[in-house]
């Protein structure tokens, strides 16, 4: 609604000579406060409505903890300063992650965390460690399929509110110089595919960041200190992929 249309709905109050206050609520978290005086003036303000602070639990492994890297370092706790220069608040992420596990043990920590809030925005990461330690790829799909389950439910059984990042690949690391890397590769991109195609059928957001791991081939400022985990650079670069694709779609940014 226009202000001169409110100045037009409140005309005759004013030349009836009455003192009039006056609050309408017009547009999502706007409030106009009219304050019609018997002076015939208008005066008209704007008071933003407070935002509710949102919360964000980040599933997964040493990714998702940022091994070898300071807490600010972080993508989850990146992402959450991203986010809230984009007007959208979001509470300290609840991490619940450990350097080395597989499916069936970010399961097993998540019963002991004892997770039972709702949360507004959930992510997911997880299998390095399943195809690491040489896992059958179906025991994966079932295993992760279970996760997503529990993820939606976290998400307060909105599935447009999860997102799930892809695996990256070790295999480009230092660590790996002395291993066939191609075939890490290979079996990183069989572990992903599985992933993306069950993500993808419960229309759950698909981040493909295993390409920036890939980069630091040629970037070695992509990894920590310890030769394998990545860098806080390559979190940003997460976070920057992260940032083009998640926002509008999960509604946050609007």
């Amino acid at each position: 609604m226009e202000i001169r249309n409110i100045e037009a709905m409140w005309s005759s109050c004013i030349n009836a000579g009455f003192l009039f206050i006056a609050a309408v609520n017009i547009l999502g978290d706007s409030l106009y406060s009219i304050d019609v005086r018997n002076d015939q003036s208008i005066q008209i303000s704007t008071m933003t409505g407070q935002q509710k602070t949102k919360t964000y639990l980040a599933l997964g492994d040493s990714y998702t903890i940022g091994e070898r890297v300071a807490e600010k370092d972080r993508w989850p706790v990146i992402l959450k300063e991203e986010l809230s220069a984009q007007g959208v608040m979001l509470e300290d992420p609840q991490i619940v992650a450990v350097t080395g596990w597989t499916t069936d043990e970010l399961m097993a920590g998540i019963e002991k965390e004892e997770v039972a809030d709702t949360f507004d925005l959930v992510s997911l990461l997880i299998g390095v460690n399943n195809q690491y330690r040489g896992r059958d790829v179906e025991e994966y799909r079932k295993e992760y399929n279970q996760l997503l389950d529990m993820a939606v439910r976290f998400a307060g059984g909105k599935s447009s509110n999860v997102f799930v990042l892809s695996i990256p690949d070790w295999g480009a690391t230092p660590f790996a110089k002395d291993r066939d890397q191609q075939a890490i590769a290979r079996e990183i991109d069989i572990y992903n595919q599985v992933k993306k195609d069950e993500t993808v059928k419960r229309y759950i957001p698909f981040i493909d960041i295993t390409g920036i791991s890939r980069q630091a081939k040629s970037d070695p400022e992509l990894i920590a200190d310890d030769g394998l985990h990545p860098s806080g650079k390559m979190y940003k670069l997460w976070v920057d992929e992260i940032m083009k694709q998640i926002p509008d779609k999960l509604g946050l940014i609007k």
